[in-house]
């Protein structure tokens, strides 16, 4: 019975060792801390690594975790300046620096956290309108966490970021948004097409311009080109006329054989005989009626017989030709070339 009872005493007894050895040495993991009181009273706080207590006297609490935190608080409703109720989402970045002030500055350093951040967040966008308020997202969270690191130091915490997730108006507000948007857009949209309009048309008046100029250019150009053609026939026509040296009794006799092809054509109605066609005719009998004198284009001299009955042959062409030619000018003018034709002279109409 001894022997029992001294096995149980023992085995409690081991019990109890085991337990407060078990009590005494406590790990930490890395980037954590705990608080370790010692009869009620903040003794000292435990760092990442194996660490030795006194059981029963000192009190260790939970661990406090020193990473950085990303806390997301829903959504809270901001009147805005302008007297609109809007829904802002925030997001927290934030750090334990001091595990002793984190536990025992306040009692829950997240709703206190959390509530300042409501109330900065009033504060700020409760002085701007709600133009201002959605296009100035960097200015609030610059603000925000300026308060909020300010107002958590002592806590033992450091705000690193404050950003707003979202900014929702009423529906109402965003209908007209909308609508402002769109009538805008439509605005931009109608004065690009003006804009490209406009372009296009000086583009187009620009391109009609310079192909005028080049037209002209091109037909100043095919002008001088046709004169200087031109002017370079009639001088050649002019030099081959002086290197051949006619005389006028020859210029008389082409001129004599240039009338009948006045008469043709089948509008002639109206023929005009030029008074110069009886010094023309005269000038045609002196020249074949008489010896033509030696120039560059006679070859062979001729003797006098055959002078003779040559000039009465060509003489009686050359009056056979007027004839004929007056013929036709009367037969072209309706008279008879009796008529047109009187005291060896012809008439003029």
């Amino acid at each position: 019975m001894d022997i029992s009872a001294a096995l149980v005493v023992g085995l409690i007894v081991a019990i109890v060792v085991i337990f407060t050895l078990v009590r005494a040495v406590r790990i930490v993991p890395q980037a954590r801390a705990r608080n370790v009181e010692r009869l009620g009273r903040y003794h000292r706080t435990l760092n990442p690594g194996l660490s030795v207590v006194i059981p029963y006297i000192d009190r260790v609490h939970p661990l406090i975790d020193l990473r950085e935190q990303v806390v997301s608080f829903r959504p809270q409703p901001v009147i805005t300046e302008d007297n609109l109720v809007v829904e802002i989402d925030t997001v927290l970045y934030f750090q334990v620096t001091d595990p002793r002030a984190a536990f025992y500055e306040i009692a829950n350093f997240l709703q206190g956290v959390e509530q300042l951040t409501v109330t900065t967040l009033r504060n700020v966008v409760g002085s701007m309108d709600l133009e201002k308020t959605l296009t100035s997202r960097d200015t609030i969270n610059s603000q925000l966490r300026g308060v909020l690191d300010e107002a958590t130091g002592k806590w033992g915490l450091r705000v690193n970021r404050v950003e707003i997730k979202a900014i929702d108006p009423p529906q109402s507000i965003k209908d007209a948004m909308q609508k402002q948007m769109r009538a805008e857009r439509d605005k931009r949209a109608a004065i690009l097409g003006a804009e490209g309009q406009r372009q296009s048309q000086i583009l187009t008046a620009e391109g009609d311009k310079q192909a005028a100029v080049l037209r002209a250019e091109g037909n100043r150009t095919a002008a001088i080109l046709q004169a200087e053609g031109q002017s370079r026939a009639v001088d050649e026509v002019f030099q081959a006329v002086h290197r051949n040296d006619p005389d006028p009794k020859l210029l008389a006799y082409q001129y004599l054989q240039a009338l009948p092809q006045l008469a043709q054509g089948q509008g002639n109605n109206f023929w005009v005989i030029p008074s110069e066609i009886t010094s023309a005719l005269h000038g045609v009998s002196r020249a074949f009626s008489e010896v033509l004198p030696p120039s560059a284009a006679t070859r062979d001299k001729p003797s006098d017989g055959d002078t003779s009955a040559q000039a009465a042959n060509d003489t009686a062409r050359a009056a056979e030709a007027a004839a004929e030619a007056l013929a036709d000018a009367a037969e072209a003018d309706g008279a008879t070339p009796a008529e047109s034709f009187s005291s060896g002279r012809p008439r003029t109409s």
